[in-house]
């Protein structure tokens, strides 16, 4: 019954969906739009300018009707997006899909304004998940990853994704979450400058005030998620570049302070990487 509705579906509903997300709308006709549908495959979305706790129902097969046309969106474009400012930038929001809102209220909800979850911005801004690669020579590698694909334990696509920035060491060093490595100020400095670019813009990693600068401004860690994961007192951010490239951070405070774990610096806020199967790889859960 939920793949028959799910096929019955059409452009027009994708805007009814997202409409009742924001604003909380009347939802008896999605749940009577398939009756047999479980009371349990229907999902809770906290909305806009609500305290969290309201809800917003959606059946099964809406929820798998918007991951398909999300999915089709994103395998029409490239895997590299060349895009122009002004854009606002966010990190990882890890599903807290209440402070995505957050977001969404402080720089304004699409199309009135335009967000890239990590690319390349006026060819000046280069943004990621993870970090730099030591295989990275070009920017047309990148281009010519194909997807979908699966996610190497090493390489090229590896790094973009789970890498991470190290003060204390110089080059490239061994990563302690059991995959990708860690580099060193002067990987980016080198990058940068062999590549024209003026920023790295990375996530990946909890940073207390939402944002944290590394390599004297040429990195920024940018971490979307307050209180990630309930159990940390951060804060979460999004940045924003104006037409001349000028950047600017907006915070979303933490909650109450209610951690299990005391944030202790970058290099050890680091959340969950998805296990490899590699045996003889440290494994770290989140610090």
């Amino acid at each position: 019954m939920a793949s028959n509705s799910h096929e019955m579906l059409a452009e027009g509903d994708v805007e009814s969906i997202i409409e009742r997300l924001l604003e909380g709308k009347s939802t008896s006709s999605a749940v009577c739009s398939c009756p047999r549908a479980n009371p349990l495959s229907l999902i809770a979305a906290t909305v806009r300018g609500s305290r969290p706790g309201k809800q917003v129902m959606l059946a099964e097969h809406e929820i798998r009707y918007l991951c398909t046309k999300s999915r089709e969106i994103f395998i029409s474009q490239p895997i590299l997006l060349e895009l122009e400012a002004p854009i606002k930038i966010c990190g990882d929001i890890h599903g807290q899909y209440y402070d995505l809102l957050r977001l969404f209220e402080y720089g304004g909800f699409p199309p009135e304004s335009n967000y890239l979850f990590l690319a390349l911005i006026d060819e000046k801004i280069l943004t990621m998940h993870g970090g730099l690669s030591p295989d990275l020579q070009s920017m047309d590698q990148v281009r010519r990853i194909m997807r979908p694909t699966d996610v190497p334990d090493t390489g090229l696509l590896c790094d973009l994704l789970w890498s991470d920035p190290d003060k204390d060491i110089s080059g490239w060093g061994e990563n302690d979450r059991g995959v990708s490595f860690t580099f060193g100020v002067d990987v980016v400095t080198r990058f940068l400058q062999k590549h024209d670019l003026d920023l790295i813009c990375r996530a990946h990693q909890v940073v207390e005030d939402g944002y944290e600068f590394f390599a004297k401004r040429q990195l920024v860690t940018l971490f979307s998620a307050p209180n990630y994961c309930g159990e940390f007192d951060n804060a979460g951010a999004m940045m924003s570049v104006d037409e001349t490239l000028m950047c600017s951070f907006q915070i979303l405070k933490p909650a109450e302070k209610k951690q299990k774990y005391t944030y202790g610096g970058m290099n050890t806020g680091r959340p969950i990487t998805p296990p490899r199967n590699k045996a003889n790889k440290k494994k770290k859960d989140v610090l």
